[in-house]
């Protein structure tokens, strides 16, 4: 079984090393390996360097609390809530794979159970028929209204419709789940850009938002992902996936350093439940093993 971040960590100090230069070139690699990227986990080593040399920091705990202070720096979270009073379309982006259609159902229960009465969920992935069959089982096992058309339809006509279905009932959520065919790009972009016009015509003011859902175990993979549909169209949130494993797992620190993305929602297992709003200290504690 490999070794979770805060193993590594603090095997560091159980080698009985000084705080020396080649403690912070070891720090260096193990924050790699836990999917920091090479250049965040360089500048946040280099600034650790700094404060424990200037402050004269050499003993675990103290290096340890430093470090957390740096990486909690670097995370971002935002609390995603719909406004009652108002029609709010949030679109659900990522690529396939990553969990994506299950996160728009999660989403759905979760609002649902903090007393959202009217949520509508959009088929707007109707590229993958599986997706349309898939999310359609969510609605009727959760009880939520599903709006769908045909396989191979336009996808921004669906969220229209989701949209005025939503509109017939009175303010509310509709959930949009989209395609993420990134071996496409173009298309995916200019797709992605169709909908986002429809989202933004159909919502009402500030209360449009749109949301990546990344697996947080595919580490740098996730950074460039969010960048693709950032570059794109823009992201006000990220959804991570798959948070039950503590072997990598720092991606959210690289995309709150590079792109300034704020972490919503994480997701550990596969039931409707397992979904929880992001905890950043949370995070960083199971991060660094503490």
């Amino acid at each position: 079984m490999k070794k979770s971040f805060g193993e590594k960590f603090k095997s560091l100090f159980s080698k009985g090393k000084t705080i020396s230069d080649t403690f912070y070139d070891d720090l260096t690699d193990i924050l790699v390996e836990g999917d920091i990227g090479a250049k965040t986990a360089y500048l946040i080593v280099e600034e650790l360097e700094k404060i424990c040399s200037k402050n004269k920091i050499s003993d675990e705990n103290d290096v340890i609390l430093e470090l957390k202070k740096l990486l909690l720096n670097e995370v971002k979270s935002v609390n995603l809530e719909p406004d009652e009073s108002k029609q709010n379309v949030w679109m659900v982006l990522g690529v396939n794979g990553v969990g994506k259609t299950t996160s728009v159902a999660k989403l759905g229960k979760w609002f649902l159970n903090h007393g959202t009465k009217n949520i509508v969920l959009a088929s707007a992935d109707t590229f993958r028929a599986a997706a349309i069959e898939q999310l359609a089982m969510h609605g009727e096992k959760l009880g939520l209204r599903v709006v769908s058309h045909q396989h191979g339809s336009d996808p921004s006509a669906v969220v229209f419709d989701a949209a005025e279905a939503l509109k017939s009932k009175g303010p509310g959520l509709v959930l949009a789940d989209t395609a993420g065919r990134l071996h496409n790009k173009e298309n995916l972009v200019r797709e992605l850009q169709k909908i986002d016009r429809i989202c933004s015509q159909k919502a009402d003011e500030g209360c449009y938002k749109k949301i990546i859902v990344i697996d947080s175990t595919t580490g740098q993979n996730a950074l460039r992902q969010a960048e693709v549909f950032n570059d794109a169209i823009g992201i006000d949130a990220i959804i991570m996936t798959k948070c039950d494993s503590t072997a990598k797992g720092g991606v959210a620190v690289s995309i709150g350093r590079e792109l300034g993305v704020p972490v919503a929602f994480v997701c550990t297992g596969e039931k409707y439940d397992d979904i929880n709003a992001f905890d950043a200290e949370k995070y960083i504690d199971d991060f660094l093993g503490l």
